[in-house]
C-alpha cells in the first residue's frame, strides 16, 4: 500500500466524530505496520486563510481539544493539525489530517488523546494545497496526580458593541492556566440595543448581521465576528478555555423552553435553541457527547474537581418575576409570591443533571471542589422597598433613557435610611419601633433569575457542600461579588467569587457614574445583604483563582476604559477560602 493511502485507510478507521468533535486515538499505541506515514509539510508556508485564529478547549491530565477555522470558497478543505512539545514543531507528539465543510461552518475541532500529564503544547494546521499556516497555538494537559497548583482566570459576559476587549487581553497576558468562561460569549441582539456604547461605530463594533440573530446562518455570523476580535483571538491562542452558555448565546433571560426575548413572530423557540447550540458547539467545543449537554467535570490531580453545570437550559424552569405579584398600588401579594418562590417543585439543574451533580460531589476525594456555573449562588435578599425603586430606575431609563430627579432623590434617601436602621439593628438598638424594623426586614431577592428564584433547590446542593472545602463561580450579573453562603438553618457551607463582565455595563448604567454615588451604593449593599463580603458595581474585568496546597485564593481586576487599547489595570479587592 502506498503511504497516501496508508494514511487515508488509517484515517477512515480510527476518527470517530462524536458531537462535532473528532476524537483521535494514541498514534503511539498503534502497532507499527498501523502507523501513519509521516505527513509532508510545504514550505515557505503563508499566514493566511485562518482568519479566526487557534482555539484550545477542555484540558485534562490526557487530552485536550484544538480548534481552528479555515476560510475558503472551496465546498470543503483537508486541514492538516500538529500536536507538539515545542513551538518549532521539532518534537511532534501528534499530526493528523481532518476535512472541513459547510456542516460545521469549515471549523475543526480535535480531541487528541492519550497524552502524558502536565505538558505545555504547541500545536498549529496547515492547509497544504492553499499553503498556508494557522498561528501557533499553546495549550496544556492537567497534572493527573498530586498537589499541582493551578489558576484560572473566570470571566462572562462579553457584549461586542459595548467596547473593546481589553479585559481579554489583560488575561491573554497573564500568568493564569486556564480561562474558565461563564457564559454570555456572545449577545443576540440586534444594533443600537442592549449595551451598546455611545462610540460604536467609531470603534467598529457594530453587531453583524444587522438584526436579532435566529437562524443558524445568524449565530455563525455573529460568532465569527467576535472571533475576528484580535484580543478574543490572543486569548485563545495562548490560554486553553473550558467554558459553558448563558443565556445570551441563545436569547435573554432563557430557561428550558422559553425566553423573555423570544417572541412568537420570531419563529419556533426550539429551532432557535437548536440553531444557537449547533453553532456554540461549533466555536466552543467542548468534551461532550450531545450539544444539548454542557455540564461535565475536571479532575486535577488530587487538589481539585472543577465541576462545571448548566443552570441555564437543560432543566430551568421559567424564571418567577417579582412585579408579576405588585398591584396598581405597589402592594406586593407577599403570600402567593412566597409559595410560589418556595415551591418544592422548581428546578434549576432538572432532575438528570442533579443527580449527576450529586454523584460528582458525593465521589469527589479531592481537597477542594469549584464549582463552575452562570448565576449567583448567594442569598440576594434585599429590602422590598429598595428593590421596588430599582424597579422604577430601570423602568425609567429604559422609558426615558435616564432617572428623574424625583426618583434619583428618593433612591438615595431611601438607601441612606435603610442602612442607618440596618446598622442600628446590628447594634441591637431597642429603641427600632416595628415600622423601622420592617423596612429592613421586609426581604425580597435582588434577582429571580439566579439562585435566590430556585431556593428548595439550591437547599439540596448546600447540604452536598457541607463540611468539604467547595468554592462556587459565577457571572451574569456583570458586577463583582464575594458572598458567604449560609443554609437554612444559618450554618455557612460555602464561598462564592462571582467576576464582573468583559464589556457588559452594571449598575452604573442605571445608578449613573458618579463615584460617590457608586460608592455609596456599594457599602450600602454590604450592609443590607447578610453574607455580602465584597461588591464592585461599575467596572469591568476578570476573576483570578489560584487553587493550591494551602487553600483557594481569589484577586478581582479591573481595567479602566473599553474605548482605547491603552489602558490600565488595577487591583480589587481579594479573598479566600
Amino acid at each position: 500500500m502506498n503511504s497516501n493511502l496508508k494514511r487515508r485507510a488509517f484515517l477512515k478507521n480510527t476518527l470517530l466524530a462524536t458531537g462535532g468533535v473528532i476524537l483521535v486515538p494514541n498514534f503511539i499505541s498503534c502497532s507499527e505496520d498501523d502507523l501513519p506515514a509521516s505527513i509532508k509539510i510545504p514550505e515557505n508556508l503563508k499566514t493566511e486563510n485562518f482568519d479566526w485564529g487557534v482555539a484550545s478547549f477542555d484540558p485534562t491530565a490526557n487530552q485536550v481539544i484544538i480548534w481552528t477555522r479555515y476560510a475558503t470558497t472551496a465546498p470543503s478543505a483537508s486541514i492538516i493539525w500538529q500536536l507538539s512539545l515545542d513551538s518549532n514543531f521539532d518534537a511532534i507528539l501528534r499530526e493528523g489530517e481532518v476535512v472541513v465543510d459547510q456542516s460545521r461552518d469549515f471549523t475543526a475541532a480535535i480531541e487528541v488523546k492519550d497524552l502524558e500529564p502536565s505538558l505545555k503544547l504547541f500545536y498549529r494546521f496547515i492547509n497544504s494545497e492553499d499553503v498556508t499556516v494557522s498561528p501557533v497555538g499553546q495549550t496544556i494537559t492537567l497534572a493527573a496526580t498530586g498537589n499541582e497548583a493551578v489558576s484560572f482566570a473566570v470571566v462572562s459576559c462579553a457584549n461586542y458593541p459595548a467596547g473593546l476587549f481589553n479585559v481579554y487581553k489583560e488575561v491573554a497576558n497573564s500568568d493564569v492556566d486556564i480561562v474558565i468562561h461563564l457564559g454570555d460569549y456572545i449577545y443576540e441582539y440586534a444594533p443600537d440595543q442592549y449595551g451598546t456604547n455611545e462610540n460604536t461605530v467609531a470603534l467598529n463594533r457594530v453587531p453583524e448581521p444587522n438584526r436579532e440573530i435566529v437562524s443558524l446562518d445568524d449565530y455563525r455570523i455573529r460568532y465569527r465576528q467576535y472571533r475576528s476580535d484580535a484580543d478574543l483571538k490572543l486569548v485563545h491562542q495562548l490560554k486553553p478555555f473550558i467554558g459553558v452558555w448563558d443565556d445570551h448565546e441563545i436569547t435573554n433571560d432563557t430557561y428550558n423552553d422559553g425566553a423573555q426575548n423570544h417572541q412568537s413572530d420570531e419563529g419556533s423557540f426550539e429551532v432557535r435553541k437548536q440553531a444557537a447550540l449547533q453553532a456554540y458547539s461549533e466555536f466552543m467545543p467542548a468534551m461532550t457527547n450531545d450539544i444539548s449537554i454542557i455540564y461535565r467535570s475536571f479532575k486535577i490531580g488530587d487538589l481539585a474537581d472543577l465541576i462545571m453545570l448548566d443552570t441555564r437550559l437543560v432543566g430551568r424552569d421559567k424564571q418567577l418575576e417579582i412585579f408579576d405579584y405588585v398591584d396598581a398600588t405597589g402592594t406586593i401579594d407577599a403570600i402567593r409570591f412566597q409559595n410560589d418562590l418556595t415551591d418544592t417543585s422548581r428546578t434549576m439543574l432538572g432532575a438528570q443533571q442533579l443527580s449527576w451533580f450529586k454523584n460528582q460531589m458525593t465521589s469527589s476525594s479531592s481537597k477542594y471542589q469549584i464549582i463552575g456555573q452562570q448565576v449567583l449562588m448567594g442569598r440576594m435578599m434585599v429590602p422590598a422597598e429598595l428593590l421596588l425603586i430599582l424597579g422604577q430606575i430601570l423602568g425609567e431609563v429604559a422609558a426615558l433613557g435616564t432617572v428623574t430627579a424625583i426618583t434619583q432623590a428618593q433612591f438615595e434617601g431611601s438607601l441612606m435610611q435603610l442602612t442607618q436602621l440596618k446598622a442600628r439593628l446590628l447594634a441591637n438598638d431597642s429603641t427600632l419601633t416595628a415600622a423601622e424594623r420592617a423596612r429592613i426586614t421586609t426581604l425580597i431577592p435582588y434577582n429571580l433569575d439566579a439562585w435566590d428564584g430556585y431556593a428548595a433547590e439550591r437547599e439540596q446542593l448546600l447540604a452536598l457542600f457541607e463540611d468539604r472545602n467547595v468554592v462556587v463561580l459565577a457571572g451574569d450579573t456583570h458586577n463583582a461579588w464575594h458572598n458567604e453562603i449560609y443554609n437554612a438553618a444559618g450554618k455557612k457551607v460555602v464561598t462564592e467569587f462571582a467576576t464582573s463582565s468583559v464589556s457588559s455595563p452594571g449598575f452604573e448604567t442605571y445608578l449613573g457614574t458618579s463615584t460617590e454615588q457608586l460608592g455609596a451604593f456599594q457599602q450600602a449593599l454590604v450592609v443590607l445583604i447578610d453574607g455580602l463580603q465584597n461588591f464592585d458595581a461599575s467596572q469591568r474585568g476578570y476573576l483570578k483563582v489560584v487553587v493550591n496546597d494551602s487553600g483557594v485564593n481569589a484577586s478581582w481586576f479591573f481595567i479602566d476604559n473599553l474605548e482605547n487599547p491603552n489602558y490600565s489595570v488595577t487591583a480589587g479587592f481579594t479573598a479566600s477560602l
